[in-house]
């Protein structure tokens, strides 16, 4: 792989990864929920969840799964009702003021398996990605070279870009975090982040290849 196709990469994903979607809506939440640093959890689920699918779509399951329609929409659907389930919960969550004095020790603070979890899910939740990984990665691959480095500089480059956005994702959100004190604005806030998830559950639900 030539270093003008490396860059040519390096601008694709630095620019598909800065688009708000369910990863970094969930990366903001907990950090204006949990703060930023318990909010790393969150950021490496969902990490771990897109260079596992990117190295199955290398192993050739993006074509698997375009050849099989109804597996598609089985993992599509799953997502989709998966995203639509934290909508409700956060919707429904308790209108109270966040805490997010966790980053020094507080109590009565989530997990970090449990953020992990979350966004191991919510980023695993799209097949898409496969899909579009599958599609994306084969043009920056030199047949002529060595397919196996090649595929792990695009990966690490991917994951460094991908977390540089988590990171300024969640640095918003723990400066929102401080507005969030107040119940009323605690409650406006759950409602808001509930129906953007639940508006993205519907569209991976609706919207067809």
């Amino acid at each position: 792989m030539s270093l003008h196709l490396w860059w040519l990469f390096v601008a694709t994903v630095f620019v598909v990864s800065a688009i708000p979607g369910p990863n970094m809506l969930l990366v903001m939440t907990h950090g204006a929920r949990h703060g930023f640093r318990r909010s790393t959890a969150t950021m490496a689920g969902c990490l771990t969840a897109l260079v596992v699918m990117l190295s199955i779509s290398a192993a050739g399951l993006g074509v698997f799964l375009d050849a099989w329609p109804r597996l598609f929409d089985t993992l599509r659907l799953t997502g989709a009702a998966y995203l639509v389930w934290l909508g409700v919960k956060s919707w429904r969550a308790k209108a109270s003021a966040i805490d997010i004095r966790d980053d020094s020790g507080a109590a009565h603070v989530a997990p970090r398996i449990t953020l992990f979890r979350n966004g191991f899910f919510v980023a695993s939740s799209n097949p898409k990605a496969i899909l579009f990984a599958a599609a994306l990665l084969p043009q920056f691959i030199d047949a002529n070279r060595p397919v196996l480095p090649q595929f792990a500089v695009l990966v690490s480059t991917f994951a460094i870009i991908e977390v540089s956005w988590y990171a300024v994702y969640a640095g918003l959100g723990a400066r929102i975090g401080d507005k969030l004190k107040s119940a009323n604005v605690a409650q406006a806030f759950n409602r808001l982040t509930g129906g953007v998830f639940v508006g993205f559950g519907a569209m991976m639900a609706l919207v067809r290849r």
